[in-house]
C-alpha cells in the first residue's frame, strides 16, 4: 500500500479566455507526490499555476488532462475530500457571522454534529489565537485575524491532510511564527501538509519536500537536502586595512568586492581562490575580519531555477 497522499500525474488545466476564446494553459503536464506525514511546499513565482493546480486537487475546477488522486482515490471523491482541510489563499468569510458562528458553520457542513461542532471551534479559534475576537463580527476582524479564522475553519474536523493556499498572507511576524509553529505541530499529531507560499526561509526550515513551478510546469521537485547544494560553494572574506591596491588587483581578476563598514567583502569562488585571496591579504598587511562560507539555500535555487529560468526561456 502507498504512502502517497497526493498523486498528480501529467496534470493539465487549459482555460479560454477573452471575446476570442483564446487559449491559455495554465498548468502544464505537472507530477508530484506528497506522502503521509511530509510537510509538502509548493513553490513559484505569481502566475506559475499554484492556485490553479490546488483548485484541481480540491474539486473546484476540473483538470483538462491528467489524473490527480487523494488518498488513493481519484478526484473529484466526496469521500477523499471529506478527509482535508483547505484553507483558500483569500478565504471569504460571511461578514455577518462572527468567527465562532462561522467556523461551527463548517463543521457543520463537514458532517459534525452540533454539540461536536461548536466544541472543536473553541479548540480552533484558541489554537490560532482567535478566542478573543469569537463573538466579534467579522466585517469587524483585520486581514490577519481573517486568515487565522479560515485557517480555524480548516482544522475543526479534524482532517488527516492539510492544503493550505498562503497561509501566512496577512500575518504579521508574529503570527508567522505561530503559524509556523501550528504547522509543525499538526504534523506531530499525524497530519500531513501541503502549503504554498511565497516566504522561502518559512519553507526551508518547515518543509520535507518541495515542488517549483514555472510557468504552469514543476521545473524541480524532491527533498530539500537533496535539492540544496551544502558544499561551500562561496566564501565572503571581510578585510580592514589600506586594502584599495589589493582590490584593483582582485576585482581585475575577476572577483567581486564590496565596501561594508570601511571594510572590504570579497566574494571568493573555491578552495583555490580563497587561500589565493588570505594569502595576498596577509602579505600586503591587511588584517582578516571574518571568513564565511554561504551555501546555497532555497531562496537561491528557487532564483535559479524558478526565475533565472524564466528569464532564459
Amino acid at each position: 500500500m502507498t504512502d502517497a497522499v497526493i498523486r498528480v500525474e501529467r496534470l493539465k488545466k487549459e482555460f479560454r479566455q477573452g471575446f476570442w476564446m483564446r487559449r491559455v494553459l495554465a498548468v502544464k503536464d505537472i507530477s508530484f507526490e506528497v506522502n503521509r506525514g511530509d510537510i509538502f511546499g509548493f513553490l513559484g513565482p505569481n502566475g506559475a499555476g499554484k492556485t490553479t493546480t490546488i483548485k484541481m486537487l480540491t474539486g473546484l475546477i476540473s483538470p483538462s488532462s491528467g489524473r490527480a488522486e487523494l488518498f488513493g482515490e481519484a478526484i473529484p471523491s466526496r469521500r477523499a475530500l471529506g478527509r482535508i482541510g483547505f484553507l483558500p489563499e483569500n478565504p471569504y468569510v460571511y461578514p455577518y457571522l462572527t468567527p465562532a458562528e462561522f467556523v461551527v458553520l463548517c463543521g457543520r457542513l463537514s458532517g459534525l454534529g452540533y454539540r461536536a461542532a461548536r466544541d472543536r471551534t473553541r479548540q480552533v479559534l484558541d489554537q490560532v489565537g482567535v478566542a478573543y475576537a469569537a463573538d466579534r463580527p467579522v466585517r469587524r476582524l483585520s486581514k490577519g485575524m481573517l486568515q487565522r479564522t479560515g485557517l480555524a475553519a480548516a482544522l475543526v474536523a479534524d482532517p488527516e491532510l492539510l492544503i493550505l493556499d498562503e497561509p501566512m498572507s496577512g500575518l504579521d511576524p508574529i503570527g508567522r511564527k505561530e503559524v509556523r509553529d501550528l504547522i509543525v505541530e499538526e504534523r506531530r499529531r499525524g497530519r500531513t501538509i501541503f502549503f504554498s507560499t511565497h516566504i522561502l526561509n518559512d519553507v526551508e526550515s518547515l518543509c520535507d519536500r518541495v515542488a517549483i513551478l514555472r510557468k504552469g510546469e514543476v521545473v524541480v521537485g524532491g527533498r530539500i537536502a537533496d535539492l540544496l547544494r551544502r558544499d561551500a560553494r562561496r566564501t565572503e572574506v571581510t578585510l580592514a586595512g589600506e586594502y584599495a591596491t589589493l582590490r584593483a588587483q582582485l576585482e581585475a581578476d575577476g572577483l567581486s568586492c564590496k565596501e561594508v563598514g570601511g571594510m572590504l567583502v570579497v566574494q571568493a569562488e573555491g578552495a583555490d581562490t580563497l587561500k589565493g585571496v588570505l594569502e595576498r591579504a596577509l602579505a600586503g598587511g591587511l588584517a582578516v575580519e571574518q571568513v564565511i562560507p554561504r551555501h546555497e539555500t532555497l531562496e537561491d535555487l528557487f532564483m535559479r531555477e524558478a526565475i533565472a529560468g524564466s528569464d532564459a526561456a
